[in-house]
């Protein structure tokens, strides 16, 4: 099953991830991170599908995807 994680201190909270996944399962978390921003978080993690949309569309390099301890890598940077 794929699994989805977020970096708390490096997520500014622009929800790109959030609108980018097809299956709904990031939402805005209530809470402030260290620097002062609503972070995304995973509400949903059974239903993801591991296409890494969320992984590719953020700007910040926040959020992660991977399967069994392996990271999807779609591209190579």
């Amino acid at each position: 099953m794929p699994r989805v994680l977020i970096d708390n201190v490096l997520c500014k909270g622009c929800e790109r991830c959030v609108v980018a996944c097809p299956q709904r399962i990031l939402t805005m978390s209530k809470e402030l991170n260290a620097k002062g921003y609503f972070t995304a978080k995973v509400a949903h993690q059974p239903r993801c599908i591991g296409c890494c949309l969320c992984a590719i569309t953020c700007p910040d390099n926040a959020v992660q995807v991977g399967l069994n301890g392996n990271q999807y890598k779609l591209f190579e940077y």
